[in-house]
């Protein structure tokens, strides 16, 4: 990748980045009139009273204020929804997409389409899931989401993204999460898509390890962000604008990515997945998926997730006397999953890179009756599962469909027949 990066020190810490010298205050962050003729704007992306380790923001040090640009007026976009949506379902049955036929004739933005929400936007809770493809880069356009953090995972093919803070790039095994608030753009080196959950509650960090100790699951020096790049052109742009599911296009008559400088905290970053340090059980049962947690963003009740970024990456499987995949479970939390590369190890066929499945608040739901069988009769000796990647956005409130994702020739309507060849076993003593 061409993109130049540098890597957190930690979630919370100050850093900074300049792309001309002296562009960066000394000692003071909002002097009178600073350096090189910029102006001074702060980012605040948390409340300004919110204790000092949960406070994220950033001070930008720009050749013109976001202010200049022009009003919002609607910009319509049928397939791209937020919580609540409209003629919601909620279901209570188990749910799985095939890979969709995409079409790659848009850019970024006029080619995401809704699949999944809940909670409400205006509440601050609950997430959306969404996909992406993209054939044609942004050229003079950008995004800002007002309603939420934005995390993408791309499935196929490479993006690069241009944030205010400056540019990163993604692929296949990589996730990038952009602040709310933040304007960026996504253009695909040919052709790209993938999945985006916008997260609507507290933004995300990495999730406590509790008793695995000081080491295990993501580690911040592992997570990087964009240095300081800028463009000083005057000419038109659009910037399109989303608030409350509906979005909006401006125009502003220069490049909105000059910021020449900025100090914070609230940053956009890449974080590459096969870094992840994956923990397991060497004795007996099968761990909960939250020792795959890579990023949380918790909600107003202890130890429950707005929203929870697991992933089930490459990894040894060492146990004795256990059944390897994971169990039959019926789960408080709702979980919708994605497949990047690879085969998902609970499930023999019919969930594809590119696919998606949804299991709801309590729905019951497990390994299929062809990998339940295989796993009941392998051999208990360690078993590496290579070349597969498999991610799941986790969130308390039951997730309702989109009328596309309801209705999309990609829905499984046999996905329950995946069980239904699991026998009776029972030999009463």
């Amino acid at each position: 990748m061409s993109d130049e990066l540098q890597y957190l020190s930690g979630f919370g810490n100050e850093f900074q980045s300049e792309a001309l010298s002296g562009a960066l205050p000394i000692a003071r962050f909002s002097p009178q009139r600073p350096a090189l003729g910029l102006y001074a704007e702060k980012f605040s992306a948390t409340a300004f009273t919110v204790p000092r380790q949960n406070n994220r923001r950033l001070w930008f040090y720009r050749i013109r204020p976001s202010a200049t640009q022009g009003m919002f007026a609607p910009y319509p976009h049928p397939l791209l929804g937020t919580a609540p949506l409209d003629n919601a379902r909620v279901p209570i049955n188990p749910m799985r997409w095939s890979a969709p036929t995409l079409q790659f004739d848009h850019d970024f933005v006029d080619g995401l389409v809704t699949i999944a929400a809940n909670g409400n936007v205006a509440m601050h809770s609950g997430i959306g899931v969404h996909l992406f493809a993209c054939g044609r880069p942004m050229a003079n356009r950008c995004f800002v989401n007002y309603d939420a953090e934005t995390v993408l995972v791309p499935q196929s093919g490479m993006i690069t993204m241009q944030t205010e803070c400056g540019t990163l790039a993604a692929r296949p095994g990589d996730i990038a999460v952009v602040p709310r608030g933040m304007k960026f753009k996504v253009d695909p080196d040919s052709i790209a898509n993938g999945y985006v959950c916008e997260n609507y509650g507290q933004y995300l960090r990495l999730p406590e390890r509790g008793p695995i100790g000081s080491d295990g699951l993501a580690n911040t020096r592992d997570f990087e962000t964009p240095v300081a790049r800028f463009s000083d052109v005057q000419e038109p742009w659009e910037i399109i604008g989303k608030s409350h599911g509906v979005l909006h296009r401006a125009e502003i008559r220069h490049n909105p990515f000059d910021v020449v400088g900025w100090i914070g905290n609230a940053v956009p970053y890449r974080y590459d997945l096969t870094r992840f340090n994956a923990m397991g059980s060497i004795s007996f049962d099968h761990p909960d998926p939250s020792i795959f947690t890579v990023l949380t963003a918790p909600s107003e009740i202890p130890g429950t997730a707005n929203m929870d970024l697991v992933i089930f990456p490459p990894r040894w499987l060492v146990a004795e006397d256990t059944f390897r995949p994971p169990y039959f479970h019926r789960n408080v939390m709702s979980e919708f999953m994605g497949l990047i590369y690879g085969q998902y190890d609970a499930k023999a066929e019919g969930f594809e890179p590119g696919g998606m499945s949804l299991h709801n608040v309590m729905t019951p739901h497990g390994p299929d009756a062809e990998a339940t069988a295989a796993a009941s009769a392998a051999a208990l000796e360690p078993r590496h599962l290579a070349e597969t990647l498999a991610f799941m956005f986790e969130t308390r409130f039951a997730l309702s469909i989109s009328e596309w994702a309801a209705s999309s020739p990609a829905l499984q309507q046999n996905y329950s027949d995946c069980w239904q060849d699991i026998g009776r076993n029972f030999t009463p003593p």
